[in-house]
């Protein structure tokens, strides 16, 4: 009997066409295309798992996923196979097999997303898949101020969305946050253990009237001490948000 293993594949995609990583009836998504490869370069249909799944329009720097096959190809191969299958929107950027027992959601440590404001007064053609253009100014310090506050472990269900919930556990640790002027673009990056459906939009459509002065920072306190879906926001757009990096315990190459 031919041996199966496990393969974790570190893909980058830019996901504006897509209707999300997860796959859905008639409707184009990243789990659909990376299938589709798998099966055109290894001969045999094989269902990927992925680390976040990600929502339509949302980008990718280091999603995480892997599947199972009795493909013997190198490592190199599935890179340079697969990139070769997929559209240009989606690329493979590493390779490794890994021990059966991993598993890319139940073992991530932690997740990192980046939100991109592009804030100036005219629109960019060039940054207008990755950005979401806000023309007033915004305070960073103010919003750094309120975005500290999420740090550690809260229940965060009012950053979560209302329709989408479901009976998911909505107490969440938050490792990391910073807001930062990078020229004309104000970044928001957040780490957590993992994250609740829009929680990320959510804060940074909250954030951003905390920045505009429509929102003191006692009501971004109040409003964590609610618990009420849907309360933060608005949902800031999909373009301006990325999943940079999924973190585990050990490098992939120890996984083996």
């Amino acid at each position: 009997m031919t041996a199966v293993t496990k393969v974790v594949l570190i893909i980058e995609y830019e996901g504006t066409r897509y209707h999300g990583f997860q796959l859905q009836l008639k409707l184009p998504t990243i789990q659909q295309e990376l299938e589709r490869a798998l099966a055109k370069l290894t001969g045999g249909r094989r269902r990927v798992v992925a680390a976040s799944r990600t929502d339509a329009g949302v980008h990718a720097r280091g999603q995480v996923v892997s599947f199972r096959t009795t493909s013997k190809l190198p490592e190199t191969t599935f890179v340079t196979g697969l990139n070769h299958y997929l559209p240009e929107d989606i690329a493979v950027r590493a390779a490794y097999r890994v021990d059966d027992s991993f598993h890319v959601q139940r073992d991530a440590v932690s997740r990192e997303y980046r939100y991109q404001v592009l804030n100036r007064k005219a629109r960019s053609p060039l940054e207008r898949l990755t950005s979401y253009l806000v023309s007033g100014r915004l305070d960073i310090a103010a919003m750094n101020g309120a975005f500290g506050l999420l740090l550690g472990e809260h229940d965060l269900a009012s950053f979560a969305s209302r329709m989408e919930l479901g009976e998911r556990n909505t107490v969440k640790n938050v490792l990391r946050v910073g807001v930062a002027r990078e020229g004309e673009m104000v970044v928001f990056d957040m780490v957590a253990n993992s994250f609740l459906p829009h929680q990320v939009r959510n804060t940074v459509g909250l954030l951003l009237r905390v920045g505009l002065g429509r929102v003191d920072t006692s009501k971004v306190r109040d409003i964590m001490e609610v618990g009420e879906p849907g309360l933060a926001g608005p949902t800031a757009p999909a373009c301006g948000l990325c999943l940079e990096r999924v973190n585990y315990a050990y490098p992939f190459e120890e996984m083996r």
